[in-house]
């Protein structure tokens, strides 16, 4: 088994801003062009991929509820607008409730197929469902919170020819 890495700690991430959907498929595109793409977190390039897939489909299908509704609602007042508008620390650990959102290992080429169709689907079809966290979101909102959480994961993903490509641990 492998050691799991403390991505609080992790250098050499990309720093990425979005703000649509398109910025998101564009950099994942830019990345599809690389000889190589290296994830330097704890997941390999195509499950931060499928994991970035699942949300979004989650954000059109529904997700499994994952915490009490009181819980839900002093995140959603206390939260909500940080989570939209802020970038998303490292070092966060899902709930066992969220496993399903935890893709297992995945290469790069059904991780971006995965992906591809997410974004189609997220441009194509306009019901949302509520968040697990943050409850009821607009379509908007849900956007943002694809382009924090892409944000953060796909920051782990790097181009084997950048020169910060070499990930390192303190």
């Amino acid at each position: 088994m492998t050691a799991t890495i403390d991505t609080r700690k992790v250098t050499g991430r990309r720093e990425l801003q979005f703000h649509c959907v398109d910025d998101i498929l564009a950099d994942v595109e830019r990345l599809a062009q690389s000889k190589e793409v290296r994830a330097i977190g704890n997941w390999s390039n195509g499950q931060v991929l499928r994991h970035v897939a699942i949300v979004m489909n989650g954000s059109i299908d529904g997700t499994p509820k994952m915490m009490p509704g009181i819980m839900q609602l002093m995140i959603r007042l206390l939260f909500k607008r940080r989570f939209l508008n802020r970038p998303m620390p490292a070092g966060f650990t899902l709930p066992a409730k969220a496993s399903g959102l935890i893709p297992s290992q995945t290469k790069w080429e059904e991780g971006l197929n995965d992906f591809r169709r997410a974004v189609q689907r997220l441009k194509s079809e306009t019901d949302r469902k509520p968040h697990p966290a943050l409850g009821p979101l607009t379509r908007e909102e849900w956007d943002k919170v694809h382009c924090r959480h892409a944000e953060f994961h796909l920051s782990f993903l790097v181009p084997a020819e950048s020169e910060s490509a070499r990930p390192t641990k303190l």
